[in-house]
């Protein structure tokens, strides 16, 4: 037999553990956005969306480029932070949460599955192989050649610079863990190969040929995002975005740099 106080306890006590699975299930989705490309506006609106779909209203989130703070007020007030030490980009997955947000707001998913789903998000491998990913560059290279009113003379060799340079910054990428490192040796790569493409008569513009080579590298999603988190209010995210952006482009423009002083 149950007492009233025994039910009572019972009662508050699966009201917490379903707060925490809801928390559990917001900061997952968010954490796979920040982690692969999106905007921390975007971080916030998906998590408050889910616990609203929840049942839970009052919620309160603070999300920075390397971390998230989650609030849930009520009975069962609970407060979770996760660090991001990792960040890339993957809009792919920024897709399938966004997706699982839309079916979780119109009452398709319990926290449970969704849940469960979340988790077999954060541990696909759902992105392009490294091929796809050097051809892309290779072709984007030759590409911004002509759009820069480069020569077709010069649309092989940055065709092939573009991708070897991309190489490059892939395999420093699994070398190194500091990203700034990895695209300073990627244009000093591109650098290098620019110059012996011309002093050997393959190319003509090194100039045209190097810009075109190093836009892969470029970092325009999170020069995007910083701009469009500030106009949305989140000024230490865009800043620290744009500082991160910053650096990215003193990397490359160092490592032409270094190689065309030696020219």
């Amino acid at each position: 037999m149950t007492t009233a106080d025994g039910s009572l306890y019972s009662k508050k006590q699966d009201e917490k553990d379903e707060t925490v699975l809801i928390a559990k299930v917001c900061l997952l989705a968010g954490q796979i956005i920040l982690q692969n490309g999106g905007e921390t506006y975007r971080v916030e609106d998906t998590m408050t969306r889910i616990a609203a779909a929840y049942g839970r209203e009052n919620t309160h989130s603070y999300v920075t480029p390397t971390g998230l703070l989650f609030t849930i007020d009520g009975s069962s007030q609970l407060t979770k932070l996760i660090r991001i030490s990792a960040r890339s980009t993957n809009l792919i997955k920024v897709s399938l949460v966004n997706d699982i947000s839309r079916r979780i707001s119109s009452g398709e998913l319990t926290a449970e599955a969704a849940l469960l789903e979340l988790r077999q998000v954060e541990t696909s491998l759902r992105e392009y192989r490294s091929g796809s990913k050097i051809l892309a560059a290779a072709v984007a290279s030759a590409c911004f050649l002509l759009m820069f009113q480069g020569s077709w003379h010069d649309f092989v060799p940055v065709f092939i610079i573009g991708g070897l340079g991309f190489l490059c910054y892939i395999s420093a990428r699994r070398i190194v863990s500091v990203i700034f490192l990895a695209e300073f040796l990627a244009a000093i790569a591109i650098g290098t190969l620019s110059i012996v493409a011309v002093q050997v008569g393959a190319a003509r513009d090194l100039d045209i040929i190097i810009i075109g080579a190093v836009m892969p590298l470029v970092p325009g999603l999170p020069i995007t995002n910083a701009v469009r988190d500030l106009m949305a209010g989140h000024l230490v995210s865009g800043l620290s975005k744009g500082a991160e952006a910053f650096l990215t482009a003193f990397a490359i423009g160092a490592g032409i740099a270094a190689v065309l002083s030696f020219y």
